[in-house]
């Protein structure tokens, strides 16, 4: 029989209240559902827009959002506020000239100099192409465009899945530093579910 001494138990308690607190406002128990969650549904396109509608938590979520603005200027933090300063998208999506995305954004996160909180960094930090403006559709709108290679860069299902499951900047999203949400789940997650999903032929939820 196991025993606990006093603060044990009043931690053990103490946990059993708040870990119901935290899936309830999405916080750590928050995650995506692996692939194979989904091999129950029978009907080949229902499990396709099944899976898609699961990997739509990640691009619905303002880690990638933010990024795909319906404007030329992108949007910030979790309550996707217009970008300060103001910046443009610039010809190619990385700002423009003496305003570029890298004057601010570095290879990595870093904090502020004087305040708390952290500048956002990648070395591929940019905006997605206007194509790829997903701010206001529908989350089957999210995905014709994703899949259509006019629209996404010319990538094919095989490599979107690399994409989605590798890109360093879409990893991103998963590393925001501490002062915002992660997307949820995980980039291995997300990749897993992008392969199940073309694997079922791609199909986009209604």
């Amino acid at each position: 029989m196991m025993t606990f001494p006093r603060f044990g138990l009043v931690m053990l308690a103490a946990s059993l209240v708040v870990f119901p607190l935290a899936i309830a406002r999405g916080g750590i128990a928050e995650g995506l559902k692996p692939a194979s969650a989904f091999a129950g549904i029978a009907d080949r396109n229902a499990r396709s827009a099944a899976i898609f509608t699961e990997m739509g938590k990640v691009l619905t979520s303002p880690r990638c959002l933010n990024c795909h603005p319906r404007t030329d200027s992108p949007t910030q933090g979790d309550a996707m506020v217009v970008h300060s300063p103001p910046v443009r998208r610039g010809p190619n999506g990385f700002g423009v000239a003496g305003l570029e995305c890298a004057t601010c954004h570095g290879p990595r996160n870093a904090k502020f100099a004087n305040g708390p909180g952290t500048v956002p960094g990648n070395p591929k930090w940019h905006l997605a192409p206007r194509s790829m403006a997903w701010q206001g559709l529908t989350l089957g709108q999210i995905c014709a465009a994703i899949k259509d290679p006019k629209k996404n860069g010319g990538m094919s299902l095989a490599q979107l899945i690399d994409h989605n499951g590798k890109d360093e900047l879409v990893g991103w999203g998963w590393n925001p530093g501490p002062d915002r949400k992660p997307a949820p789940g995980s980039q291995a997650a997300f990749g897993e579910l992008t392969k199940a999903w073309v694997d079922s032929g791609a199909v986009c939820p209604r």
